[in-house]
């Protein structure tokens, strides 16, 4: 039996008030997304920060994807606003393994994130450390960024020297490629503009999800 493949909305936005509509919406068709959050440094854009979570309260579970410097210096921020987990750049830090135990040590999930040039190498001793790898396929900090489909490979190739850990993929998805990343075998398929830039984001939430989870069960 394929194993299934989620699809889980990402939200990116520098508005507060963005941050609630966009809430909102996905409370109508999902139970879980995540939160992308950019300090300006470690990505050129800025976006919402933890305490605009505290005036936008909301009944999904939820992630935060820290695109951010100094990685550590946010995660307790997010812990107290509700945050079960916390994904941070491998690039973010001269220290992972320090920012993995803060993470632990506060209760939180902990995904380590990858930018597109670097090689799978560079990161796996840190993957029996973390609950699960997100690759990203465009170049960090921007809604609707080019697909890089070299990433493709690198899950491959990741899949093969760790198949049970959680993989996710990041970046330029869309109607018209996501069966093909659903097929490298990812199990968490993270999607913003594909969404939420279209007039119906439930409708093609639905959609990317059945696309998805067919060409799994295709193989």
């Amino acid at each position: 039996m394929a194993k299934s493949v989620r699809v889980v909305p990402a939200i990116l936005t520098d508005n507060p008030g963005t941050l609630e509509t966009l809430l909102r919406q996905s409370e109508s068709f999902t139970d879980y997304v995540q939160i992308d959050i950019m300090d300006g440094k470690f990505v050129s854009s800025y976006s919402v920060t933890w305490k605009d979570m505290l005036s936008v309260p909301t009944k999904l579970r939820w992630e935060v994807h820290l695109m951010v410097e100094h990685p550590e210096n946010q995660l307790e921020y997010f812990r107290k606003e509700g945050a079960q987990k916390a994904i941070f750049h491998y690039e973010a830090t001269p220290s992972p393994k320090d920012v993995i135990s803060l993470a632990r040590r506060l209760g939180l999930e902990v995904g380590l994130a990858i930018n597109p040039e670097t090689p799978v190498s560079a990161f796996l001793p840190l993957v029996e450390e973390v609950d699960s790898i997100l690759f990203l396929s465009v170049v960090p900090g921007f809604y609707g960024s080019k697909f890089i489909p070299e990433v493709l490979d690198k899950i491959v190739e990741f899949r093969a020297t760790a198949p049970n850990k959680e993989t996710g993929i990041d970046g330029g998805i869309k109607e018209n490629n996501i069966a093909r990343v659903a097929r490298t075998g990812v199990d968490v398929i993270f999607v913003g503009s594909a969404i939420f830039l279209q007039p119906d984001p439930g409708a093609c939430y639905r959609l990317l999800l059945s696309l998805a989870q067919r060409a799994r069960q295709e193989g």
